[in-house]
Formats: structure tokens, sequence, C-alpha cells
């Protein structure tokens, strides 16, 4: 068992197409944990539960998530295991999984356990907690971030494949943000609540936490979908990664709007990063964020502090001593409130709603730091709030205003600390921001597949396609693929006597590809499988010169595939040297 293998999706599958036992990676993953020596992340380990599972698993069968680890925070029911929400009092053993980890558990994946939180999901920070607190990944100096403290530490220091946590107004992007990793918060509805305690009922959402947005976005289209016996579950359009216009319409905060409270490195990389939408052709506009801040003042000075203690229960009353000292001192003002109270911050929403959309009309994204600033455990101990609400300054308003969104690494900052950005847009279009998340995701680099990535084949209903450029996955026109349901079989590598050119023109960047009649080499490029029906559509939109021929693969084998009409090349750059798209943008 190699102890470097990357729990990742992507990781794990090909460790298991050479032959590794999924009682191998589980016996490793609890190896981790302990070597990590950190007893806050997990609150319980189900140690020889995930062994059996393991096990009991048989030869691969082509699940999707066979043999992926993965944790649950414990606001979750996970069969057979406790469900606490960080409140020793409240415990009680779950009979029945939560819709979306038996959907999870059917498709492969298995749980390591329950992790923790915020106390009833009620914070930013991730040491409202009555357990010790999880260390964050990247600088134990700093909060964890929260609610979901633990799932997000359990991804990003490699313990399992993903997590999942929820989020009411922010839970599944700020911890994302504090540790490096991705978190999607999907349109309300699009995952069934089912089997969560609630925080805000009307808010919830369970959340997904990975290491990359592909991964986030593969586990988004295999746990949505309509739960007859959730009533806060909605139909929605499928889940499909969204095929962006080259120019893009980004909003983002204006000078005035945007805060980071001092953090001069966030602020610079926040503008950096937004430049780099701007370089791949995006059209930004500012937009004065003011309203959507007034909109987050209503979670918790509004009727919501109110659902919060429905939550609860009467326990806010008849068990106080029970609860977290900060969680009681943020839920008892809403004993307070009363009904007119409700309807007056419902009436207040609804005009805040109007003129937020209003901000965003013409826009296909918002885009925000993740984060404002970072927060060490030490601030958070000198004063409970207002760090906390800091946090929330770009999560808070989101679902009160019916958004999707997903946090995204954008690289390291100036000073070294992780950068994120959150790229929100409207219910039911949670492609779009996933989308646009994988042309920014870790600075922009493109993350090249791994050699020993399994290799699928077409089906009769599909046609392989060669891509050697701007559509290979994470590029800017992958959508192009993805929105017709084309799926990735493998990279590969053409015969060596190709010749591979920079074209001019853009944004995006296009590459050439022309078989030569001398100088040529091997070019790294992906094979897709496009179904036949949408094949028409796609080739419809190839701009000259480009076109659609027959490649000739390294192994001898040939494929249709782009390649560049000699006519088109008299102005471009040869670029064959770098050995495929990839790597000349990485010299770039």
């Amino acid at each position: 068992m190699p102890r470097d293998l990357a729990f990742t999706l992507a990781g794990l599958r090909a460790a298991y197409a050479r032959g590794l036992q999924p009682e191998a990676v589980i016996v490793e993953a609890f190896r981790r944990l302990d070597a990590l020596g950190d007893p806050g992340i997990f609150l319980h380990e189900a140690r020889a539960q995930a062994l059996a599972e393991a096990r009991a698993l048989g030869a691969p069968d082509g699940r999707p998530l066979w043999g992926i680890p993965f944790a649950v925070k414990d606001n979750i029911d996970v069969a057979g295991m406790p469900t606490t929400a960080a409140c020793p009092d409240f415990a009680y053993d779950a009979t029945a999984d939560a819709f979306v980890v038996a959907r999870l558990r059917a498709l492969g994946a298995i749980c390591l356990g329950k992790t923790n939180l915020d106390q009833f999901a009620t914070g930013l920070v991730g040491v409202r907690t009555p357990y010790p607190v999880p260390r964050n990944a990247i600088d134990p100096a700093l909060v964890p971030g929260g609610s979901s403290s633990g799932s997000a530490v359990a991804v990003a220091q490699g313990l399992v494949g993903f997590s999942l946590g929820t989020d009411t107004a922010g839970s599944g992007r700020v911890p994302a943000a504090l540790n490096d990793i991705v978190g999607l918060k999907p349109s309300l509805g699009a995952l069934s609540s089912a089997g969560m305690v609630p925080a805000c009922r009307t808010l919830d959402t369970i959340s997904l936490f990975a290491q990359s947005v592909a991964e986030a976005w593969e586990l988004f289209t295999l746990t949505a979908g309509v739960d007859p016996a959730d009533a806060w579950s909605r139909p929605l359009p499928p889940p499909r990664l969204a095929s962006l216009p080259e120019a893009v319409t980004v909003a983002v905060p204006d000078a005035a709007s945007l805060r980071t409270f001092g953090d001069t490195a966030q602020a610079a990389h926040f503008h950096a990063t937004v430049e780099r939408l701007r370089a791949q052709g995006a059209r930004v506009r500012a937009i004065d964020l003011s309203p959507f801040y007034a909109v987050a003042e209503l979670l918790y000075s509004g009727p919501w502090v109110a659902e919060r203690v429905a939550a609860v229960g009467s326990r806010l009353i008849t068990a106080p001593e029970t609860l977290h000292e900060v969680t009681r001192a943020i839920l008892a003002p809403g004993l307070a409130l009363s009904a007119v109270d409700a309807f007056n911050g419902l009436y207040r929403l609804q005009e805040l709603r109007r003129v937020c959309a209003q901000a965003l009309e013409g826009a296909d994204v918002l885009c925000v730091p993740t984060i404002p600033c970072f927060v060490t455990r030490e601030e958070i101990a000198a004063d409970p709030f207002g760090p906390n609400s800091r946090l929330g300054t770009y999560t808070n308003f989101v679902n009160l205003l019916d958004l999707c969104g997903i946090a995204v690494p954008t690289g390291p900052r100036a000073d070294g600390r992780p950068g994120s950005l959150t790229l929100l847009a409207r219910k039911g279009e949670d492609g779009r921001a996933a989308a646009l998340a994988l042309r920014v995701e870790r600075g922009g680099a493109a993350v090249p597949l791994p050699a020993d990535a399994p290799v699928h084949a077409p089906t009769s209903d599909e046609i392989a396609l060669a891509v050697c450029g701007a559509h290979m996955a994470g590029l800017p026109l992958n959508g192009e693929l993805t929105a017709r349901n084309g799926r990735l079989l493998r990279p590969a590598r053409t015969a060596p006597h190709y010749r591979l050119f920079a074209l001019p023109g853009g944004p995006p960047a296009r590459p050439g590809l022309h078989r030569a009649t001398e100088g040529g080499a091997a070019i790294a490029l992906e094979i897709w499988a496009l179904p036949r029906t949408a094949l028409g559509d796609f080739l419809a939109g190839i701009p000259a010169p480009l076109v659609i021929g027959t490649v000739e693969l390294e192994d001898g084998s040939t494929v249709k595939g782009f390649l560049c009409e000699p006519h088109g090349l008299r102005d471009a750059r040869d670029i064959t040297a770098s050995g495929g798209w990839r790597a000349a943008l990485a010299e770039a």
C-alpha cells in the first residue's frame, strides 16, 4: 500500500485498477488518522464497520464510488452510528441512512465515521464544540472553519476521498477556503435533506467537499435528485456543466463594497484572480454588494434566529446547560421574536431580493472571495462573535437569495496562505458556477490526467473524439463537450509525426494539430466520447481553420479528432517541443 497515494477519486480508482484492495485503503486511512494525532476530526470512528464493508465489496463491479472512503458531518444520519450534532445530550443512534448517504453507499462508497462541527451547525469557525477542536490542515494557528470543520479537515488531510458537510450560512464554503479544498454548495433542494438535523430548515442543504472541482461536480451529479419523502426537495434541471460563452459576464464587488477588513493580501489576490478571468475573455462588471450585505444581516438579526431555536426544540428553555455557551448566546435572542417579526423579516427579504436580482441582471455569475480574511484561534478566543461574523461576509446572503455556489482554491496568496474564490449562480445553474470554477482552480493551472487513469471505451451510441486543446478537461471550452453529455475516456498521445501550433486569436487560446512530413513528435491529447446524436450540433460550432479529421495514435490505432488546415498555420507559433497544450500553457 503506497503511503503517498492520493485519496482522490482519480487516485483511488487508478490504484484499484492496478489491483489494490479496498481493505488496504481503509487500514491506511485510519493509519493516517492515528499518525496525524488530531482527536477533533472524528466524533465517531467506524473502524470495524468500514473494514467489514470493504471486505464485502468483492471484485470491482463498475460502481463509480466502489471502495472510495468518505466522512459524514455529525448532523447527518448514518445507519448504525450515533448522531450528536456536537451536543452529547442530544445524541441518538441512527437506524437508517440519510437519503444522500444511502445513495453514496449504494454506489460503493465506504463511510469511515462522523465528523466534528460547530454545535447544531451554528457557526463558521469550527471551535463551538464540546469536543476537541479539529486542527486547521494548513496552519494550526488558524480556526478550521465551520460549521463543517471535521469534514473539511478530513479531506484536506487526505484521510478520505470526499466528505459531506452542510451549508446554511457558509458552512460548506468557509472551511473549504480555510483548508484549501473545494466546497460545493448546491441549489437548495437539489440534494435531499432527509436524515439531516436542521439548523434553518428553509435554508439548509447538504454540501460536498473534495480536492478538485471535477470530483466535487461528479459527486454532485451522483447525489442530486428529487426525493419524494423530503418536503424541501424540489425538481431542478439535471446537473450538467454549462457551456459558458467565451465572453462570460462576471459580476464582482466594486471597490467601495469589497470587504477584506484590512487584509491587503486577500484583496490583491482577489483582484489578480479576477484579472486572470478577464485575460481568458470574461467580461467583468463591478457592482455594489451593499444590498447583499443587507440580506446577510437578516440571517442573525431577523426571524431566522427563531428558526434556529425551532431546530433545537425546547432545549434552549428546558436544558440550556446542555448547549455550548456561544451557541446558547446566539440562539437566546430568538426566544423574544414574534410572528410579526417573522413577517416583517420576510417582507424585507423580498424587497432586497428584487434589488439584488436587478444588480445581477446580465451577469452569468457573481464572483466573490470565499472569506474576506483569515481568523486565528487566538482571535476567536478573545472575541467569539466578531471574527465569526466576518467569515460570513460573502456566504451569509447566498441561501437567503436562493443562489448556488462553489468555493474553489485559486493558488497561494503573496503571503503563502491559500486563496479561494466562490462562484455564485442562480438556483439550478450549479453547472454554470462549476464550469467557471474549472477555469480558475489552483490559479488556472491545467492539471494533467494521471497516465494510469482507467481506460474506458465508447458505447455503440457514442463517437470517440480526440481533443488536444481548449476542449480538454478543465480548460475553457470543455463545457462544449460536457454540456452535450460528453465523457472522458482516457488520456492518450498521437503517433510521433504531428506538430502542434499556438494559433493566433482568442480568447480562449487554441492550438492547431497538424500531421507533419518532418520534425514531428508525439502530442498529448484526450479521448472523449460524445453521443452520436450530439455530434452534428458540436461540429457546427467548430471555427476555421480547425476541422475534424482522422488522428493516428501512439499505439497505431486511429480516432476522429481535431486537426488544423494548413492555411491556418501561417501566423501560428510552433510549440511542438512542449509535447502538448497543457505543457505549453504551463510554460507560457
